[in-house]
């Protein structure tokens, strides 16, 4: 790092550009797929209903995040131009187009993504309440400022970006020492991979290791978490000390966080959330010569560190940004009732992040069944397969990430509220009325797109089998019945 550019850091701004900007695709691509169903004209929560209640005071109106949809009524098809913009906006990245131009082209890109994307989450409501969306908000605005190939990546962005995956890492490991104890009696992940609200294809054989190997895990994240973080800072001690150890071990410690998020995404399904920390840790790792511009020194006229000086202005203003704007999650990382996932601005810049401060013990899944018969106390009941939950005894959960199923991950939620959500019941509205949109969220519609005459709801605890068991029956899950949550109803019920 040499002062105002980062001149080891060429490689890691291509895999951070390129990294971030593929999420963006994913992200938009899940929105195209998802939005109109669940939140569009006829979604379970419409947002046109959240826009026009917002825009009927001005308290209400500062209350709502912004959103290009406050200027421009929300139609389905605007959703989908949007999308669609945003997913070739984010491959041009991807392939590095926009790279080649002087360093304000890519920064509109991402400046593009970032705002479109944040039109989305801002009426996305619950089925947009997750902290991977606001990391990659933050992400994206932060890669906006990381320049072209012409030019070193500037010094101070490579930095802020570190500060953001300290946040994101460190901020997960205090809420777990928090939180529930068993993550202080490195009990966690004897449950956790069996509980998580959306196994992986490995995720039987994870939990089925020995308890020694989970208090390991345990241990293992608390290590990754809460004491590798501080270590990414180490090239800055080369700005005053000569040689290459501050970056190495910057990369060790990059290197460490990126093999235990490996771990997670062959062991679970976390939308985007592991692949944003893999690719932020990326540029925590110098490589001289590859990747970007050399810079010994200026250039020519209007340079400075080989950066131009009004480009070198401008992202020192993000830095000074970013200093005002870190006072409140670093005292967040440091307070006794710490918030998780936390923004604490209009824009989710500096955000507070973590993830799993307890860890369910149980899984209960709520099982949505239908009948097309007459009499209900004497049907026959038909089960919907979704996509990512278990049901299906047999099925082997499947690999999504960093695809999004939003409407599977709110599924698990539901045993643990209090109440049931109003989304839940005009789903059962929706599968009522067979409605299209909604039936194809599904992995299976029993009915083939024809009404039910009822459905009901029924909760059971789900368990992975054993290796006995699954020699025995071939099932890869074990159910037992708790009760009937709902129904059965009809429409006109």
């Amino acid at each position: 790092m040499d002062g105002f550019a980062a001149v080891d850091f060429g490689f890691a701004r291509e895999v951070l550009q390129r990294g971030i900007a593929a999420l963006f695709v994913v992200a938009f691509l899940s929105s195209l797929n998802q939005f109109r169903p669940l939140l569009g004209e006829r979604g379970l929560l419409p947002a046109p209903e959240l826009l026009a209640w917002a825009a009927s005071s001005e308290s209400r109106r500062r209350m709502l995040r912004p959103t290009l949809f406050r200027f421009v009524r929300y139609t389905d098809r605007r959703l989908a131009a949007l999308c669609i913009a945003g997913i070739v906006v984010g491959a041009l990245v991807v392939g590095g187009i926009p790279q080649l131009g002087p360093p304000w082209v890519p920064m509109l890109c991402f400046l593009a993504l970032w705002l479109g994307y944040m039109s989305i989450v801002s009426i996305g409501q619950t089925f947009y309440g997750f902290g991977w969306e606001m990391l990659l908000l933050e992400a994206g605005f932060l890669a906006a400022f990381l320049g072209s190939a012409s030019q070193p990546p500037p010094s101070v962005v490579i930095v802020l970006l570190w500060w953001l995956l300290f946040r994101l890492e460190f901020g997960a490991g205090m809420i777990k020492i928090r939180g529930g104890r068993e993550w202080r009696d490195l009990t966690a992940l004897m449950y956790h991979h069996e509980t998580q609200p959306m196994p992986g294809p490995l995720s039987r054989q994870a939990h089925l290791l020995p308890r020694w190997f989970h208090r390991g895990e345990v241990l293992g994240n608390h290590a990754a978490q809460l004491v590798v973080p501080w270590f990414l800072f180490a090239p800055l001690v080369g700005l005053w000390v000569s040689g290459p150890v501050p970056a190495l071990i910057g990369a060790a410690a990059a290197a460490i966080i990126i093999a235990t998020q490996l771990w997670l995404v062959l062991t679970g399904n976390f939308a985007w959330l592991n692949w944003a920390t893999v690719v932020l840790a990326f540029s925590a790792i110098g490589l001289p010569g590859l990747g970007g511009a050399p810079s010994t020194g200026d250039t020519g006229p209007g340079t400075v560190a080989g950066l131009p000086a009004w480009w070198l202005a401008a992202t020192s203003v993000v830095g000074i940004l970013y200093v005002v704007l870190s006072w409140w999650p670093l005292r967040n990382l440091f307070a006794r009732r710490q918030l998780m996932n936390a923004s604490f601005n209009r824009w989710q810049l500096a955000n507070a992040y973590g993830a799993f401060g307890t860890v369910t013990k149980e899984r209960i899944e709520y099982v949505v069944e239908g009948t097309d018969d007459d009499e209900p106390d004497a049907a026959t009941w038909r089960e919907y397969a979704f996509r990512g939950k278990p049901g299906d005894l047999r099925r082997i959960p499947g690999q999504f990430a960093p695809y999004h199923l939003r409407l599977d991950w709110l599924m698990w939620f539901l045993p643990l509220g209090r109440s049931l959500e109003e989304w839940f019941t005009m789903f059962l509205v929706r599968l009522l009325e067979a409605d299209a949109p909604t039936l194809r969220l599904l992995a299976d519609d029993p009915f083939r797109g024809r009404r039910p005459r009822w459905v009901r709801v029924t909760s059971y605890r789900y368990r992975f089998a054993t290796h006995a068991e699954f020699a025995q029956s071939r099932d890869r899950w074990v159910r037992e019945r708790r009760g009937q949550i709902i129904g059965p109803v009809s429409l006109s019920g």
